[in-house]
């Protein structure tokens, strides 16, 4: 079985906390976590896609979650609702630790009443999809080691673009990476497309007519990595503007759609405020984009809106068990200089990371970074440009080239 990294935080989290979340998108591994969770504590653990369990809790919700000594185990919570109010009252009575471990499929943080109901009493952990990380049983942590301002002396890392291209088709979710061939994993990719749509979307939305929804995915998808701009959308594929934006609410409230806001700060200068587009998976995102062989994807001029969204999707799987906490966002002024991703942590404190779809790097590649690192000054730790070359080449200044391998090795 493949670790999960975020499993200790989980753990940790059922020490101090009485209402535990762990909050992703459908097949990313969350009741497999849930399982274990409850064997270990010897808890019951409940499943609300079992018709039995979800009729129950929908009609006698407080019959549920009441009577319970130790810890209760509930999978896909979102299916109803009502529990939230009856836990509510279980752990404001009982304010012990560790009472509920709750998994669900829909974010709480778009679904504000939800996430209100237990305020200061739960605490959310999010799953993504398998990190490279985690897939190669390796710990490192880029985040850290950019922010701890360590030196990178020169060195070589093995980097085999044909295999970043498979690794980015594969994408992360389990049942994607575990089949070896495109035609399986096609085919598993679009099962899971059209049963999330048509299941978990339209629970959400609580209504009938979604058609439009796959026309938008694979929108986005085509996309990917660019500028959010919701008028064109609305204008190309002909959908009004309020339901656009409806759409791209309940695409993000099911993880599908993960847009990376812009940064924005009191520079002086004036900042494009559009997010960047983004999906929750490459290998999600390369299927809408009928992108299903890596050796094509190599050689193709079209490689670097993926392999950026690759590299924003695993620094954000990251961020989720990394000891530094930070934000995320994407950089860009008015006159075209960016930073593809760039993240700050509470004191203040800026790292800027710029992907090159290249085995090379050149003065230009490091114009973004420059321009960021001029802005903020002493609040600038590093930055990094992740490209497809082997050497780890210091650029001057805090500003080094790291192979893209770093994402997944430990750290030297």
């Amino acid at each position: 079985m493949i670790e999960r990294w975020i499993y200790e935080k989980l753990l940790a989290a059922l020490t101090d906390t009485r209402v535990v979340l762990l909050n992703g998108a459908r097949q990313t591994g969350k009741s497999t976590l849930a399982k274990g969770i409850a064997e270990m504590h010897a808890a019951p653990y409940l499943s609300l896609d079992d018709p039995t369990i979800l009729a129950l809790a929908k009609a006698d919700p407080d019959a549920l979650v009441t009577g319970h000594a130790g810890l209760i185990v509930i999978d896909e919570v979102q299916h109803a609702p009502e529990l939230f109010r009856a836990i509510k009252r279980v752990v404001d009575t009982d304010t012990r630790p560790g009472q509920f471990f709750l998994t669900g499929s829909a974010n709480v943080f778009l679904l504000p009443k939800l996430a209100e109901s237990l305020a200061g009493r739960m605490e959310i952990l999010p799953l993504d999809p398998f990190s490279q990380s985690e897939l190669a049983g390796k710990a490192g942590n880029l985040i850290d080691r950019l922010f701890s301002g360590k030196t990178w002396g020169p060195a070589r890392r093995t980097v085999n673009r044909l295999d970043i291209c498979e690794r980015m088709i594969a994408g992360g979710f389990p049942e994607a990476v575990s089949r070896r061939t495109g035609e399986r994993r096609t085919a598993w990719f679009r099962s899971y497309i059209a049963a999330l749509l048509q299941r978990d979307v339209r629970d959400l939305a609580n209504i009938e007519k979604l058609t439009d929804l796959p026309k938008l995915l694979s929108f986005l998808a085509a996309r990917t990595s660019g500028l959010m701009n919701v008028a064109e959308i609305s204008r190309v594929i002909d959908i009004p503007h309020t339901t656009l934006q409806r759409y791209l609410a309940l695409l993000e409230a099911a993880f599908l759609f993960r847009p990376l806001p812009a940064w924005s700060a009191n520079l002086g200068k004036r900042l494009v405020k559009s997010p960047k587009i983004h999906l929750l998976d490459t290998g999600l995102a390369a299927h809408l984009r009928g992108t299903t062989n890596a050796k094509t994807l190599s050689l193709s001029p079209d490689i670097g809106p993926l392999l950026e969204s690759f590299v924003v999707q695993e620094i954000r799987k990251q961020l989720t068990w990394s000891r530094q906490v930070a934000g995320a966002w994407h950089f860009r002024t008015a006159t075209g200089s960016e930073v593809d991703l760039l993240l700050e942590a509470p004191d203040s404190r800026v790292v800027g990371i710029e992907v090159k779809a290249a085995g090379s790097v050149t003065q230009g590649d490091l114009k973004g970074l420059r321009v960021l690192s001029e802005a903020l000054g002493e609040r600038f730790v590093a930055g990094a440009v992740l490209y497809l070359g082997e050497q780890v080449l210091p650029l001057g200044g805090a500003i080094v080239a790291l192979p893209m391998s770093v994402l997944w090795q430990a750290d030297d």
